[in-house]
């Protein structure tokens, strides 16, 4: 069995120096409001996931409480693939879009891919990143947010 799994995150920027996409640490003169470390891929791949496997979203696991505040979102990642992996998933392939004006995102696409193909222990070549402005439109164009959408394919063992 074959299943589709979208996910999408956003969040508020403010004046700082770097922000986290993939696990990888990018200079720029935004960073990323959030509650964990605001790792806005990785949180989107989480729900796309879960959605492909049946199991909701990450707010049915990860709250916002104290335990999770700053928190590396690898762990949720790992948590998420444990889950799915138990269930009998395997991914297929991986397909994130990263919607902002800055920092350019494709520079780092080549090591944002190796980072979660480490993390998610599959090949590389299962993961696409792709980097998009928002032409100067809305909260993006005008450097206030940031977001992301993912799509995974997952395949029951």
């Amino acid at each position: 069995m074959i299943k589709i799994g979208q996910g999408y995150d956003s969040h508020r920027l403010q004046d700082g120096e770097f922000i986290i996409i993939g696990g990888i640490k990018i200079k720029s003169k935004r960073s990323i409001v959030a509650h964990s470390d605001g790792d806005i891929l990785i949180h989107a791949i989480c729900d796309a996931l879960l959605g492909a496997s049946g199991k909701g979203d990450m707010g049915l696991y990860f709250d916002s409480s104290e335990k999770y505040k700053n928190k590396d979102s690898s762990y949720f990642l790992d948590e998420i693939v444990k889950m799915i992996s138990k269930d009998g998933y395997q991914i297929v392939n991986i397909d994130a879009t990263v919607v902002t004006e800055e920092p350019p995102i494709s520079k780092h696409a080549n090591k944002i891919q190796k980072n979660l193909s480490s993390l998610i222990k599959i090949n590389r070549e299962q993961i696409n990143i792709k980097s998009k402005s928002n032409d100067k439109l809305g909260y993006i164009g005008r450097h206030e947010g940031i977001e992301v959408h993912a799509s995974v394919l997952l395949e029951k063992k």
